[in-house]
This record gives C-alpha cells, sequence and structure tokens, in this order.
C-alpha cells in the first residue's frame, strides 16, 4: 500500500513557471529616486580633495551631494550612475541616457550655489545639460552607487 503522503511530494510542481513571466514584468528597480539640480564654476574647493584640481574627471560629470548620502565625507570619491526620469517642464530629460558621475563636494559647503536648494544631488553643470535641458532648475533623477 503506498503512502499518500510520499505520492504527495513526488507530484512535480508548475507553479513556478507560471511566476516567471509575471517576475519579469514587475522586477524592482535598483536605483534610489530623488531630485538633482546644477552648479556651475567656481569649483574648488571641495569638501572631498580641497584645492586639488586632480578630483574632477576628465569628463567634467561630477557632483556635490546632500545629506541623505554624505555620510560625514564617507561619499567622496564614490560612483554614481545617474539618470534623469522627470522633470516639471515636459521634454526636459535626455531619454534613456545613463551618465557616471563622481561625487567630489557636500552641498552646504559647495562654493558655487545649486540652481535649487534641497535636492538630493547638485550635478556639475556639464553634466546635468549632458542628461537634461540645462536650463531647468531642477530634475528627477534615479541613481544607483556603483
Amino acid at each position: 500500500m503506498s503512502n499518500p503522503i510520499n505520492h504527495l511530494q513526488r507530484k512535480p510542481s508548475y507553479l513556478p513557471f507560471f511566476l516567471l513571466p509575471l517576475l519579469t514584468l514587475f522586477h524592482p528597480t535598483r536605483g534610489e529616486v530623488g531630485t538633482s539640480a546644477q552648479y556651475a564654476p567656481p569649483f574648488l574647493p571641495t569638501a572631498c580633495y580641497g584645492y586639488d584640481p586632480g578630483q574632477f574627471p576628465s569628463s567634467n560629470l561630477f557632483a556635490a551631494v546632500g545629506d541623505g548620502i554624505w555620510d560625514n565625507g564617507a561619499a567622496c570619491g564614490r560612483q554614481y550612475l545617474v539618470k534623469c526620469i522627470s522633470a516639471a517642464e515636459p521634454g526636459t530629460c535626455v531619454p534613456d541616457l545613463v551618465i557616471q558621475v563622481r561625487i567630489v563636494d557636500f552641498v552646504l559647503t559647495a562654493v558655487s550655489p545649486p540652481s535649487y536648494d534641497g535636492t538630493t544631488m547638485v550635478l556639475s553643470d556639464t553634466a546635468f545639460g549632458t542628461i537634461a535641458n540645462s536650463t531647468a532648475s531642477s530634475i528627477n533623477i534615479e541613481f544607483q552607487q556603483i
């Protein structure tokens, strides 16, 4: 006589095959969402590296960060992927363009003021203009540390 419990344990489950298409539709984002403004020269000195001009990448894609990312200066040198996802004015973002920025400063002590206060990240004018219309004062971004 066969045991009914053993019989149930041997039965294959097809449930994962039905869930797989749903999981690909609703995958979680890997980045965080915040806001960004821009700032222009002068950039020196910075809170991270003082007057060292070598702190800036040759691409001029760098940023200052606010309290949420600053982490008592631990953010210095971190690299982030940043994408413009929306703005108050339609057509501001360059669609699907992602840039890599290096953190070189703290917004609250930056020499140049940001185009808009209270944002998560303030991009150099070059970085901001690469992913959005440079006439915008602020944008919504998705960002991820790499």
